[in-house]
């Protein structure tokens, strides 16, 4: 019997603790499925700090300083995050990540990556050094190193790094998602026409991933 089949357009950056949680726990759904349901996910890009300098900004003060909190509501913040990847088996190390950075090319990699059949790979390498190992993913050497840890062509990734390549199509995805109202992430596109908002639990992308199925196999 063949399984229905669903669509994911995950909207997110990779220095976005929710989308690392959203991204997670997603993975964890679809394999729990993996059986009942078949899904084509795809990561599409997102830039929380789109005019970061290159030296980037101490995460700390960039959390007071972007959303107006104190030190105090920051540390809550980071060990709620911090608890909630435990419980899905995501460490998040945020004294390590000290700093945010642009993503611009790592989103141009990630973009390359999907051509490459090694996008899903990659987006988890990416969450895991920067979160966990404190990598900084505007480095075009770091970024090559992650490519290959990914299984894809360091040389290559170089290459793309270097020329500037897939520039204009990131910017146009960018560009597609804010014109649609799409100002925070993680965000969902299921199916091309349903958004689910946030990061949620395993159990509830199970239950969205079923539903869709069934409305699928019902049409």
């Amino acid at each position: 019997m063949t399984r229905p089949s669903v669509t994911i357009d995950f909207v997110s950056d990779v220095v976005c603790p929710w989308c690392a949680l959203g991204a997670t726990a997603l993975e964890q759904a679809i394999a729990n499925l993996a059986d009942e349901v078949s899904v084509e996910l795809t990561f599409k890009p997102f830039e929380l700090n789109p005019d970061m300098p290159a030296e980037g900004e101490h995460a700390v003060r960039h959390m007071m300083r972007k959303y107006g909190r104190t030190a105090e509501e920051v540390a809550t913040r980071n060990a709620m995050v911090i608890a909630r990847g435990q419980a899905i088996g995501f460490h998040f190390d945020l004294e390590r990540r000290s700093h945010f950075y642009n993503t611009f090319d790592a989103h141009r990699l990630l973009f390359w990556a999907l051509l490459e059949g090694r996008q899903a790979r990659l987006h988890k390498v990416l969450l895991r050094a920067y979160f966990t190992d404190g990598k900084n993913p505007s480095d075009h050497e770091t970024l090559a190193h992650l490519a290959a840890e990914a299984g894809l062509d360091p040389a290559q990734a170089r290459e793309v790094l270097a020329t500037g390549a897939f520039a204009k199509e990131v910017r146009e995805l960018e560009a597609f998602y804010r014109e649609r109202g799409i100002d925070s992430v993680p965000t969902m596109i299921l199916n091309g026409r349903h958004l689910v908002s946030g990061s949620q639990s395993v159990g509830d992308y199970e239950q969205l991933l079923r539903q869709l199925a069934q409305a699928t196999a019902e049409a």
